[in-house]
């Protein structure tokens, strides 16, 4: 798996601007009344997607996973092995979120669909958008976006 991940990456919870620039590494999020960053392990192939956060007893705070796809399209998750409960957040091709599956549960085999046109799913500790004030309409910003497109593009 493409690790971009770092461990030692707090969730910075930020009250002002984020500062200009993107990272591969970095997922971040901004809504009326507040904003986030978060670390990210990258999953952008069908084995990355397929595997996604299984088998993992803990995932910190300020990480997560960031499912990227090639087009926007319908997908589904399910916590086929998965250990601990997640936020799905979906996002569609201009960064806006377009839904969001609170607090997932470990082992469940049941399908979540996502939104139609999603381009990414971040997946995040259970209840975490909750306590952040995270919804739909929050825009997430990446380089994996197409720039010219992106609400809120990298500069």
């Amino acid at each position: 798996m493409k690790t971009v991940f770092a461990a030692a990456v707090a969730m910075l919870f930020l009250s002002g601007p984020v500062a200009a620039g993107c990272s591969e590494g970095l997922a971040e999020l901004r809504w009326d009344g507040g904003s986030a960053r978060f670390a990210v392990e990258i999953a952008d192939d069908g084995a990355e997607r397929a595997q996604g956060l299984m088998n993992r007893t803990t995932l910190p705070s300020g990480a997560g996973m960031l499912f990227i796809y090639e087009q926007p399209q319908t997908v589904a998750f399910w916590m086929k092995n998965t250990l601990i409960p997640l936020d799905m957040i979906f996002v569609g091709a201009d960064g806006r979120v377009n839904g969001v599956h609170a607090n997932a549960v470990p082992g469940d085999l049941t399908a979540i669909p996502g939104p139609p046109e999603t381009l990414m799913v971040l997946e995040i500790n259970g209840g975490l958008a909750e306590r952040l004030g995270l919804t739909e309409g929050a825009e997430l910003r990446h380089p994996a976006l197409d720039q010219n497109a992106a609400l809120w593009p990298c500069s």
